[in-house]
């Protein structure tokens, strides 16, 4: 299976309403991932964990990335621990009045989960924990976009409980 890949371009939307409780049923111990907000020491973790996934080192877009989900909605950009290493992480945000959707909507818009860990429940981790915090700010609906060749993060959305949303994507190369 390919490594999850970025999930912040795409050309398939997702769509999660009634933002379900999730359950894993994986043999993985899940209590051994710990889930807490990113901080800026965390942006060589990050940085490092991109590396392995697109072979790109860049610290810099990720520094400038991290600085603005920070700013945004600091409790919406996590990081997954596994014995004390960051070994996934996830940012998203709350926005309403985008695209004509009016209503609080989650916005799941970077994953990213080091290849040799994937499996362990880091990905449905962070997921749990950021549906939980959209939740607390009043989404009713999470968003995502993938692209629709990366059938393994389609599924991974799909084992969480999201559907393909009527929105679609459009775009123009200048």
């Amino acid at each position: 299976m390919r490594s999850l890949r970025w999930l912040h371009a795409g050309c398939l939307a997702f769509s999660a309403t009634g933002l379900p409780s999730l359950q894993s049923s994986t043999m993985t111990t899940q209590q051994d991932v710990q889930i807490r907000i990113l901080d800026t020491v965390d942006i060589g973790a990050v940085t490092a964990i991109d590396e392995k996934i697109t072979g790109r080192y860049r610290p810099e877009d990720w520094e400038r990335r991290i600085g603005y989900y920070l700013r945004r909605d600091p409790d919406a950009a996590l990081v997954a621990e596994l014995g004390g290493e960051v070994v996934g992480f996830m940012l998203g945000e709350v926005r309403s009045g985008e695209f004509g959707l009016e209503e609080p909507t989650g916005w799941i818009e970077v994953l990213g989960v080091d290849p040799e860990r994937q499996g362990a429940a880091v990905g449905r981790r962070l997921a749990e924990a950021l549906l939980e915090h959209f939740r607390n700010r009043g989404a009713t609906t999470v968003r995502t976009l993938v692209d629709e060749t990366m059938g393994d993060v389609a599924g991974f959305f799909g084992s969480l409980g999201f559907e393909p949303a009527p929105l679609k994507s459009f775009v123009k190369t200048l």
